[in-house]
């Protein structure tokens, strides 16, 4: 059956060289971009409930924009300053970056794979005696704090921001051919605000182990998956289906 619409369970690019217009252009599929999930700050006063004092720690485990400006923002609000010789260690350099807006980046200690060989774990083995605060929202899928427990590397976790579900009510009665899914939160927002949501003739893309996971769990078909080594992302594993089914 082919394909004539496509939902992106994701905000739409501001970048109108978005590589998901290219699948628009070539296999003339309509695409829709609507965020399932949002994010909401935790307050100030909830994370010294943690027991989370910035003070105590010297490195940051940094795996979002999102957890860069809670970080910042929630030191203003418990009026806590962050020592400039406070350690980041971030997953890319696109978040290391990101640190430019908060800080003065050449006096601080950024760390980054600068290797496409290299990850964020080569780098926090490489600096085991740091004490490390992980900062992630309430639902979190790395295997970032298994990695520091296996390698007995001390470290605390503190969630600065949550997702909550988007109303998708305006949804109720639009169809797509395929509707693309990136975390678990994305499926639970689907069934918060379609408890009686039938796939029928709908495709379910995930991208993400736990993903492809949560799609199981709610007795989904899955009928497109990356990243695998023929579809890296996304874009790939949805324009390697259309190649199949539009042609």
């Amino acid at each position: 059956m082919k394909v004539k619409s496509i939902l992106i369970s994701q905000p739409e690019p501001q970048n109108a060289r978005s590589p998901y217009y290219d699948i628009s252009d070539k296999y003339g599929v309509k695409l829709a971009f609507r965020q399932f999930i949002q994010v909401e700050s935790v307050p100030g006063k909830e994370v010294r409930k943690q027991k989370v004092h910035i003070p105590d720690y010297s490195a940051m485990i940094i795996t979002s924009r999102t957890a860069i400006q809670n970080l910042f923002r929630v030191a203003d609000e418990l009026r806590v300053e962050i020592s400039p010789n406070m350690k980041y260690f971030c997953v890319s350099e696109a978040i290391a970056l990101f640190l430019q807006k908060f800080i003065t980046y050449r006096k601080r200690k950024v760390f980054f794979p600068k290797v496409k060989e290299k990850t964020i774990y080569d780098l926090l083995q490489k600096h085991k005696n740091e004490k490390y605060l992980f900062l992630r929202s309430d639902v979190s899928n790395s295997d970032i704090p298994e990695f520091l427990s296996g390698h007995n590397i001390s470290y605390e976790e503190a969630v600065l921001y949550r997702t909550v579900c988007s109303d998708l009510s305006d949804l109720a009665h639009v169809n797509f051919d395929i509707i693309a899914f990136f975390s678990p939160s994305g499926i639970k927002s689907l069934y918060e605000n379609f408890p009686d949501f039938k796939q029928n003739n709908t495709r379910i893309a995930a991208f993400g182990s736990s993903t492809k996971e949560a799609v199981e769990n709610a007795g989904l078909r899955l009928d497109i998956e990356a990243p695998s080594p023929q579809a890296p992302s996304m874009k790939m594993a949805l324009e390697n289906y259309l190649r199949e089914v539009n042609k």
